[in-house]
């Protein structure tokens, strides 16, 4: 696989921007150890960081209290090798030679599952999928 820049670059991008890209962008930062461009932005950007997806990252020692939802660019995907949509609310128009993945992550509010076990295994369906994309960066 051939890279845009020196290494690869990934765009997160849910609604809001507040949670599950957010929960991803975390995740990946931390596992890619600085040899992946992360970054992250919403179709629709909330005001406010979801406080339950910072609890569960601070659990696996990831801080991203100072984030704030941003939105989505056409500047952003064109930067990034790979854009991962994340839910099936998230729409963008996409930009020609930038791969696309959507993520339909587990809800388990479905299931009657909610509060911190919820974004618990939200978490870490995300970091499963996290881990599968790094591993095919950078194999």
């Amino acid at each position: 696989m051939t890279f845009k820049a020196d290494k690869p670059a990934v765009l997160f991008v849910c609604v809001k921007n507040g949670g599950k890209s957010q929960l991803a962008a975390g995740l990946m930062a931390q596992a890619a150890g600085g040899r992946v461009t992360v970054a992250s932005g919403g179709t629709r950007p909330g005001t406010a960081i979801n406080a339950q997806s910072a609890e569960s990252l601070a659990e696996k020692g990831i801080d991203i209290s100072a984030e704030v939802p941003k939105a989505v660019t056409v500047e952003a995907q064109e930067a990034a090798d790979v854009v991962v949509l994340l839910g099936s609310e998230a729409l963008l128009e996409e930009v020609e030679g930038t791969r696309y993945e959507r993520w339909d992550t587990d809800e388990p509010s479905l299931r009657g599952i909610e509060g911190m076990e919820r974004m618990r295994l939200v978490r870490d369906d995300i970091d499963d999928r996290v881990q599968r994309l790094l591993a095919d960066l950078l194999p």
